[in-house]
């Protein structure tokens, strides 16, 4: 299963060497500073606010993002979080790829109430489905389905998790 990805062909050189036509240097600087007094900040309303005024996010009510989780520097504004989910310590969170003969883009999509355990990275292109949960040091490099509990390198389903009754 392939990633929900844009391509972007490049004409010579790695694509590194053109990062600043596909991105403007003074977002990525603003991005950089942005990005670092949240990684830093221990209060979660700051740091939501820092991550949805800042950077452009969409970040759900009483999420709480752990120290240390580094945001996409050059797209954060394609990251989308959910209401009530956790993302753990030192996670990274990546909306762009730079390859050899060419870039790609996508937005990250986490769910409501999404556990995703610490030193986790996920790829552009990814949906987390609600309920799921991904073991510490996960590579998530596919969509995750709701209610899962995933985890490993290359991720693999554990097991399915049950879903919550609906109320009456």
């Amino acid at each position: 299963m392939s990633r929900n990805t844009e391509r972007y062909p490049v004409p010579s050189a790695n694509s590194l060497w053109h990062i600043y036509k596909t991105v403007p240097f003074w977002k990525v600087m603003r991005n950089f500073i942005v990005i670092q007094m949240a990684r830093y900040t221990p209060w979660l309303k700051v740091k939501n606010w820092l991550y949805r005024r800042g950077l452009g996010m969409k970040v759900g009510e009483e999420t709480a993002v752990a120290l240390m989780v580094m945001m996409d520097i050059m797209f954060p504004e394609r990251i989308t979080i959910g209401r009530n989910s956790v993302i753990g310590y030192n996670t990274t969170l990546l909306a762009h790829e730079y390859l050899i003969k060419e870039y790609r883009l996508g937005d990250i999509i986490i769910g409501d109430e999404v556990m995703i355990g610490a030193n986790t990275t996920i790829l552009p292109g990814v949906t987390i489905g609600n309920g799921a949960v991904v073991s510490a040091c996960t590579l998530v490099h596919r969509d995750v389905e709701p209610y899962t509990f995933v985890g490993g390198n290359p991720m693999q389903v554990i097991k399915q998790l049950p879903e919550p009754e609906q109320e009456a």
